[in-house]
């Protein structure tokens, strides 16, 4: 299993933000938390709080960790593991299993894969805003690099 660091949950709840109850996010998907995608099997008649969101955020991070796990199969250091981590969370696991980002990964690319994070941008057709900074701060962890939350 990838190991990853605290900062992590950190990424994700800076851009994900947080909703007590469900919207609509820019996918067009049912959201709730800390971006979790509400499952067909799962109702939220009432707010969460902070806390089940985390729960939600945990559970949702452990799924991503086994899809970078399952496709990439070469040495990750810590933050590279995190960039890719949170790049999964949001866009899903089949998001990194087609995308040349994977791709020069496993062929050893790194310098090169860290530019493909900013191909990943748009979401219903439109460049957003959010994605871009995401993007940005996921490429730069991936290259080792440290972005203060807030300042990007």
């Amino acid at each position: 299993m990838i190991k990853s660091s605290g900062y992590l949950v950190d990424i994700i709840k800076y851009f994900e933000g947080f909703s007590a109850t469900p919207y609509v996010c820019a996918g067009g998907y049912n959201t709730i938390g800390y971006g979790h995608v509400i499952k067909a099997s799962e109702k939220f008649d009432a707010p969460i709080n902070k806390e089940q969101a985390t729960s939600l955020l945990e559970k949702d991070v452990k799924y991503s960790e086994k899809a970078v796990c399952e496709f990439i199969h070469t040495r990750l250091e810590i933050y590279q593991s995190d960039a890719l981590i949170s790049f999964t969370y949001n866009l899903g696991a089949g998001a990194l299993q087609r995308s040349t980002l994977r791709r020069k990964i496993n062929r050893g690319e790194y310098r090169l894969a860290a530019g493909e994070f900013s191909r990943w941008v748009y979401a219903g057709g439109k460049m957003l805003n959010g994605l871009v900074k995401r993007r940005y701060v996921e490429s730069q962890l991936f290259q080792g690099n440290y972005v203060i939350l807030g300042e990007q």
